[in-house]
């Protein structure tokens, strides 16, 4: 299983769809991709092969950072799965 993640202006969370063959997320990836170097304000629509009734849709203009990468079964060290920089907090020095 794929996962497609987009990271959006403004917003914390990430919107994500899952994809079964590296085919259908790289082409979901193209996709984005295309429609970001168009410079136009475009509308995206893209489905979720694990949950089958689950779309998105987003403004194009306000994609901040795409990727995709391989669900596995096992996590990282951390215990989450790859993605963009998050701050951790951190405890003030004693």
């Amino acid at each position: 299983m794929y996962t497609l993640e987009l990271n959006l202006k403004h917003s914390p969370l990430p919107l994500m769809v899952q994809k079964e063959t590296l085919e259908a997320v790289q082409a979901d990836y193209k996709k984005v991709i295309d429609a970001l170097s168009s410079g136009n304000t475009v509308v995206l629509e893209l489905t979720c092969e694990q949950v089958t009734d689950k779309h998105i849709t987003v403004l194009v203009n306000e994609i901040a950072a795409v990727q995709f990468y391989e669900k596995s079964g096992t996590a990282s060290a951390s215990g989450k799965p790859p993605g963009f920089f998050a701050m951790a907090a951190m405890e003030p020095a004693k």
